[in-house]
């Protein structure tokens, strides 16, 4: 999320609290009282749910950041080892094939079929 997206959203957020206390001093009784509920619930839920966003973004990027530090350390490893020491990978990432030990067939509720 940019700078800019996360000012407007809060600011929106903000507004909708303004709004509801704006339209409870403006109108009074009920009416003021039910838009003020019902503007500040919505301001109050939106700021809520922006912060989580916030979170879960920050999460993600921190959880980028170790993928990407274990593929250079992995990487670094890998270029240290002569080559009769390297394990070669799965199949597909370039290192070389691997040999893909056979499955043995399974049910649910069965043992295995070892024949």
């Amino acid at each position: 999320m940019t700078k800019r997206a996360r000012i407007l959203s809060f600011g929106c957020a903000g507004l909708l609290v303004l709004a509801g206390v704006a339209g409870a001093v403006a109108f009074g009784g009920g009416t003021g009282q039910i838009l003020a509920l019902v503007l500040i619930s919505l301001g109050c839920v939106l700021a809520t749910a922006l912060v989580f966003l916030e979170v879960g973004l920050s999460e993600d990027r921190e959880r980028a950041r170790e993928a990407q530090a274990a593929r250079e350390r992995e990487e670094r490893e890998h270029a240290r080892k002569p080559p009769s020491e390297r394990v070669p990978g799965p199949p597909g990432e370039g290192r070389g094939s691997r040999r893909l030990r056979p499955r043995l067939d399974r049910r649910r509720g069965r043992p295995r079929r070892l024949g």
